[in-house]
């Protein structure tokens, strides 16, 4: 079989029983499942909820908690003990793993998004398992990844992994929730995440996960734009996982018809903060999309927010965002250069967004 990389996701429906406990018989079903792919010669990367899960109880909590200070206190304890666990039944193995804690912002900021890159590209060179979770316990609302699907997705197109696996309580993904209705099919193989199978797919089944069906498709829409292939399902066993990748995994199996591979500059071009909008022409819109060129001051003639030179900002078209994109201006630069031609600049830089730090978003 040929060396894939893989990123798996365990949700926390996956990881602990019915009391919000971990479930050491599931937990030691996919530390067999890790190990044969690890040792069939694949790069493996571990996404693992169950902190909070681990650790509520810990705290004296009869369920997992609600409030925001309650789940960082629990993630805090559990976090460890989780930890613990996965390098106690890897090293067994001989298997090195590391624990990784990231936020938003670590995909968010350019410095941070290279040095992310930079640590796994060590670690799997080094033949170690990340274990990867949210640093639940200092991040805040507006910084979180909202729940592990979504942190899975993001991480496989850092890494620029061949296939996600994201394992659920559920086998699959179903035309409506299979929970609810008992008409819902399973759906073995898509190619595209459809806003109408978005709105049928809601809830979740788990008492102590935050991801959903709806979170899982998301996440998936992400990753096929990054170019990697997605199983969302369940299994048992030591070859569960190696089922996956030779195609007899119990779930759904999502790739596009067209694959295409996001650069790492542009896959954080499209998780960074945005300081500023700039509005273009049609000709500048031709340019860009459908071109291969660079944005010129001439195709520029309005801009709101405060940015400087090395900001991203997102770029509009007749009101609707089309992309986003490194800037080389300053506002008050642009200001003064927007709608004029190159030979009317001095000693200023030709493009505005070069080409190969801009990321299309919408079709035109």
């Amino acid at each position: 079989m040929e060396r894939k990389r893989i990123v798996v996701k365990i949700g926390s429906s996956s990881l602990t029983n019915n009391k919000g406990e971990i479930d050491f018989e599931k937990f030691n079903d996919h530390i067999e499942a890790l190990v044969q792919l690890k040792l069939s010669g694949h790069e493996v990367l571990l996404v693992s909820s169950g902190a909070v899960a681990a650790g509520f109880r810990k705290l004296g909590y009869p369920t997992r908690p609600v409030t925001m200070k309650g789940r960082q206190a629990a993630a805090a304890v559990g976090q460890s003990l989780l930890i613990q666990l996965y390098n106690e039944a890897f090293i067994k193995y001989n298997i090195i793993s590391a624990q990784v804690l990231l936020t938003r912002t670590d995909f968010s900021e350019k410095e941070r998004y290279k040095n992310a890159s930079a640590t796994f590209s060590e670690l799997l060179e080094r033949s170690v398992i990340p274990i990867i979770n949210e640093n639940d316990t200092i991040s805040v609302a507006e910084l979180t990844f909202g729940d592990n699907d979504m942190l899975s997705a993001l991480v496989a197109g850092l890494v620029h992994a061949d296939q996600l696996i994201i394992l659920t309580d559920i086998n699959g993904l179903y035309t409506v929730n299979p929970t609810k209705n008992p008409n819902a099919k399973r759906l073995d193989f898509l190619t595209v995440i459809s806003d109408e199978l978005l709105a049928n797919t809601s809830g979740s089944s788990s008492k102590v996960g935050t991801g959903g069906m709806e979170s899982k498709l998301l996440a998936t829409r992400y990753a096929l734009e990054a170019g990697i292939n997605v199983f969302i399902g369940k299994g048992t066993g030591a070859k569960k996982l190696l089922e996956v990748l030779a195609g007899n995994g119990d779930g759904t199996y999502i790739s596009s018809e067209e694959p295409s591979t996001l650069s790492s500059r542009r896959q954080w071009l499209r998780l960074s903060t945005v300081t500023g909008k700039v509005f273009i022409d049609e000709g500048a819109v031709k340019a860009l999309t459908t071109g291969g060129k660079s944005l010129l001051p001439a195709g520029v003639y309005a801009l709101e927010g405060h940015f400087k030179r090395g900001d991203v900002v997102e770029v509009f078209y007749q009101h609707h965002c089309i992309g986003r994109g490194e800037i080389k201006y300053s506002k008050e630069e642009l200001e003064q250069a927007m709608g004029k031609r190159t030979t009317e600049l001095f000693k200023q830089p030709t493009e505005v967004i070069h080409r190969d730090y801009w990321v299309q978003m919408k079709e035109v």
